[in-house]
């Protein structure tokens, strides 16, 4: 049986995929840059490379493999550009000529949603939507990766959007809404309105595990993947803070100052030496402000593929207590 090759393995998604992989009998080489990590994978029985993608240049493939999942990349909404440049484009680039080199028949990118994000509301996003302008680095350098991707038509390229990911393991999303919670009254704009769609880690490894299933790909081939379920940020925020024990405090505010004072904070943060991560950028205040969520549609008539986790299931099992 063909490994299946996994990079970024030592990232959230990426570890958990190829922890569901190897639980399955599937042979996996596992490609990331935490040699502990790696180790771990490696006691389970993962070939492991230690590779940096971003340094451009391919690992060299030591047998074939039947599929690359792409999991590797930066994703922060803060950053030096040429830092997202290297990770996101030129790894994503590096990935493509490792699958090529090792035979690959279907090369699997995980995107992001971010790049339909406007400053206004957007309700059941479809793929086909036309992107607007990046909003950061990180939306603009996923949005060129995705160009690279779709060129490879020799490796069956499929792309998949997951939209807020969370989990036991994850060290982004609801741990950062949880340090904002900690440090002060988070916003409330437009009433608290905003609306969002998460995703448990286990339903993202299903639907990657769905697409490489499918036969053959023709025509589409990005697909949006979430809970399916919209909901409205300051649930997400309040049913998070009662898991993990925190008060979660509100302060209204009107969205037009709001956007405006964030985009000015950014603005200064860029300039100060260091362009440290200031507390509020323009991106994670529209969050607030304005609802995006996903239509899934398209994975569950081509992928045969439907979120399984509520919101409520997936945070029992991210707070539950590990044995």
């Amino acid at each position: 049986m063909a490994a299946i090759a996994i990079t970024g393995a030592t990232g959230f998604l990426g570890g958990a995929l190829s922890r569901r992989l190897l639980a399955e009998g599937q042979p996996v080489i596992a490609l990331g840059r935490d040699a502990v990590k790696l180790a771990t994978l490696e006691a389970l029985g993962a070939r492991c490379i230690a590779h940096d993608l971003g340094s451009g240049a391919p690992p060299e493939p030591d047998r074939p493999v039947a599929a690359v999942v792409h999991c590797a990349g930066l994703s922060s909404n803060w950053g030096d550009r040429a830092a997202f440049q290297a990770a996101n484009v030129d790894g994503t680039r590096a990935a493509l000529t490792f699958a090529s080199d090792a035979g690959a028949a279907r090369f699997i990118h995980i995107s992001t949603p971010s790049l339909y994000f406007r400053f206004r509301d957007q309700p059941l996003v479809r793929e086909d939507a036309v992107l607007p302008p990046p909003v950061n680095a990180y939306a603009a350098t996923k949005s060129e990766a995705e160009k690279l991707v779709l060129e490879q038509t020799g490796l069956d390229p499929v792309i998949l959007r997951p939209r807020g990911l969370y989990g036991s393991g994850d060290a982004a999303l609801l741990p950062r809404l949880l340090r904002a919670a900690r440090s002060g009254p988070l916003p409330l704009i437009r009433n608290g309105r905003a609306e969002t769609d998460l995703t448990h880690i286990d339903d993202v490894v299903d639907a990657v595990l769905a697409a490489l299933a499918v036969p053959a790909f023709s025509g589409r081939r990005i697909f949006n993947v979430s809970g399916g379920e919209p909901l409205p940020v300051r649930r997400i925020a309040e049913a998070a803070g009662a898991c993990a024990g925190v008060s979660v405090r509100w302060r209204s505010m009107p969205s037009g100052a709001v956007l405006a004072a964030a985009s000015l904070i950014e603005l200064a943060a860029r300039l100060r030496p260091g362009k440290p991560e200031p507390r509020v950028t323009a991106y994670s205040a529209g969050l607030f402000a304005f609802t995006q969520t996903l239509d899934i549609s398209a994975a569950r008539t081509h992928l045969g593929w439907a979120p399984a986790i509520s919101f409520e299931e997936g945070l029992a099992r991210t707070f539950r207590p590990r044995t």
